[in-house]
């Protein structure tokens, strides 16, 4: 297969790759992003897409859906090429560059790599249940990604956490009936949103019952019902669908062995670049690690920008560079005004 050419390859579509784009867009480097998952937005699609996150700046309130959206419309005018359904594999020194190879076996040559890839790639905690995989993606799910398929359905709602709360609280108003499932009466959620369940629960609007899952009746991939034990007893919870919110395992699998320094699964930055141990390879966003690191999506959004104001002397070594706001960039000023035309 040919190899893609590109100034610099981005490892991740979530915010912190997406706001790679635009930020190396405005020191005129070209991208390409490559994604493991169908769609752009990473965790905040896969696992929030309607869940409001609050601590954005000039956005008290915003989904992961509409965060996602208008990242993607601001690197736009940059003209990123996305390669979604692609696991980044093997990086090789080639020249003055790199060649990223992925599982499909495309091969992209680049000036520059960011690894933007989050928590690596997303795994969702599997229950050991007998016939799960009959089940998964029919009527068994790990995260929602719309709503309306739960609507007049009797749900299941199994786990102890922010995301098993948020969703049966979410859920609750338009299923049949809703039950949520969890071992013990302590939750590792938010108080608030133990609270809200707790009140729903006492005015019947959704069912809260102590147990384990056991077992998954049905046929053909549609469940019948929810088997569950607790205290010895075995009891069963009618039900169309399941959702499974046991955790995630991120893993960086393939991306831990390309030659920077890793520690604890996290690959080891420069923070006045975020540049790693390999020169012309960066890492920003969750997957980054250095003193004081926050997981937060505004810390990738930091990163993005020091990150390109170092990669594109790699791409550019011949130009004069200067750091200049946006609001006097010619670059984006000529992006825009072609946008417009």
């Amino acid at each position: 297969m040919a190899e893609i050419e590109t100034e610099a390859l981005i490892i991740g579509a979530g915010p912190a790759g997406l706001f790679a784009a635009f930020e190396l867009g405005m020191v005129g480097v070209r991208s390409h992003v490559i994604d493991i998952l169908p769609r752009a937005g990473g965790q905040c699609m896969e696992l929030y897409p309607d869940k409001p996150i609050f601590d954005i700046p000039a956005h008290p309130r915003i989904t992961g859906r509409e965060l996602t959206e208008r990242l993607v419309e601001q690197c736009a005018p940059f003209d990123p090429v996305f390669h979604l359904n692609e696991a980044a594999q093997t990086l090789e020194r080639a020249g003055e560059g790199f060649i990223v190879s992925t599982a499909s076996g495309k091969r992209f040559s680049a000036k520059v790599v960011v690894v933007a890839a989050g928590g690596g790639a997303i795994v969702p905690k599997r229950p050991p249940l007998k016939r799960l995989e009959e089940f998964e993606g029919k009527s068994v799910f790990y995260a929602v990604r719309e709503k309306a398929p739960f609507a007049g359905r009797r749900v299941v709602v199994a786990g102890g956490g922010d995301s098993a709360l948020d969703w049966a609280i979410e859920l609750a108003p338009i299923a049949e009936r809703l039950t949520l499932l969890h071992r013990r009466e302590e939750f590792r959620a938010a108080p608030a949103s133990v609270e809200k369940m707790r009140r729903m629960v006492e005015a019947g609007e959704m069912d809260f019952r102590l147990g384990q899952i056991a077992g998954l009746e049905g046929a053909d991939g549609r469940l019948r019902a929810v088997r569950a034990r607790h205290a010895g007893e075995a009891f069963d919870i009618p039900a169309d669908m399941l959702l499974l919110f046991f955790g995630l395992a991120g893993r960086l699998g393939p991306l831990e062995k390309w030659g920077y320094e890793v520690k604890g699964g996290r690959i080891v930055v420069d923070t006045a670049s975020f540049e790693t141990s390999l020169p012309g390879v960066f890492a920003i966003g969750d997957v980054c690690l250095y003193p004081g690191k926050l997981k937060l999506i505004l810390s990738g959004f930091h990163e993005a920008a020091l990150m390109a104001q170092k990669a594109v002397r790699y791409v550019h070594p011949d130009r004069h560079h200067t750091f200049t706001h946006s609001t006097s960039s010619e670059i984006i000023a000529e992006k825009l005004r072609l946008g417009e035309d």
